[in-house]
């Protein structure tokens, strides 16, 4: 079988841009053409990659998977078309971070980096994938999980407190015992480090039957369930920063036990910290960090 390239090169821009329309003027074509070339490339994988989200697309399970296989041989093909072109006269740093601490805390916080470093152009890879720094075009990824992956240079990015947290039109704060918020839907992010089950016996309470629950594969979403008052969740002070700014979750639990976990990492080889555009990403990324973590001292909260 003929390797379809054109096909696989359509699909990685419409992928990339989120969108049939804006990948067909990036491609300099028809929205048609585009939708043909994708179609072929789903005939020969004998899978659907795409499908309509909205005005937009949405990359299917097998999509997502396919996307993140080629985008690391993509970019290398494009870097090294525009090397050989001699466009390379800005400095890319390419960072990938977990699609919560992407959207809920670095984000709404890129600007300041932006403005300060206006030489450097930014490539944010919103994934929770673990980066194969011998294969992939990564300087720095921002990863979840416990820190132990031998080879890499890992340091925290900070010591996150858990909560159980709702909408303030859920419920007020402080006026749950830990044994009442039983009696309501509980909200799961299934990939988070603290759980319910293993909050309960924090709080002294003995779960006596099985309680209703609503669970998601990412915690933003999980955050975004709370505030629109689906139920309680346990989320963390550093992934729901803005929300309890904002006053669109609060702490509905009477004096909630502490739960304070490292989940998120800085992670890159040791030799890219040699680089003058990792080092300034980092110490941007550390004045950040200290600045936030004042937001929330001794355990503290916004109620």
């Amino acid at each position: 079988m003929q390797l379809p390239i054109k096909a696989i090169l359509v699909f990685h821009a419409a992928a990339r841009a989120g969108s049939i329309a804006r990948a067909a003027e990036e491609l300099s074509v028809t929205p048609s053409a585009v939708s043909q070339q994708i179609q072929v490339l789903e005939v020969q994988l004998g899978v659907a990659l795409l499908t309509k989200a909205g005005r937009g697309i949405a990359l299917t399970e097998a999509g997502e998977r396919y996307f993140s296989m080629i985008s690391g041989q993509m970019e290398s093909i494009e870097q090294a078309t525009a090397t050989l072109r001699g466009f390379r006269s800005v400095t890319t740093l390419t960072v990938r971070a977990t699609p919560t601490l992407s959207n809920k805390w670095l984000l709404p916080r890129l600007g300041h980096f932006l403005e300060r470093h206006p030489d450097l152009e930014l490539r944010l890879d919103g994934t929770n994938e673990p980066t194969d720094f011998n294969q992939e075009l990564v300087d720095i990824e921002l990863r979840h999980g416990d820190g132990r992956w031998p080879g890499l240079y890992v340091e925290s990015i900070a010591e996150e407190q858990f909560y159980p947290v709702c909408s303030p039109d859920y419920a007020a704060a402080n006026s749950l015992r830990p044994e009442e918020v039983l009696g309501h839907r509980l909200i799961h992010s299934v990939k988070s480090q603290a759980q319910w089950n293993s909050w309960f016996p924090l709080a002294g309470v003995t779960p006596e039957d099985r309680w209703r629950r609503v669970l998601f594969d990412r915690s933003h979403m999980a955050i975004d369930a709370a505030v629109r008052g689906m139920g309680i969740a346990l989320e963390s002070t550093l992934m729901m920063d803005e929300e309890l700014q904002r006053g669109r979750l609060i702490c509905p639990v009477i004096a909630p036990p502490e739960v304070r976990i490292c989940t998120q990492w800085i992670v890159c080889p040791r030799d890219h910290l040699r680089q003058k555009k990792v080092r300034l990403f980092l110490e941007w990324l550390r004045t950040e960090r200290d600045l936030w973590q004042t937001t929330y001292p001794s355990g503290a909260m916004p109620r």
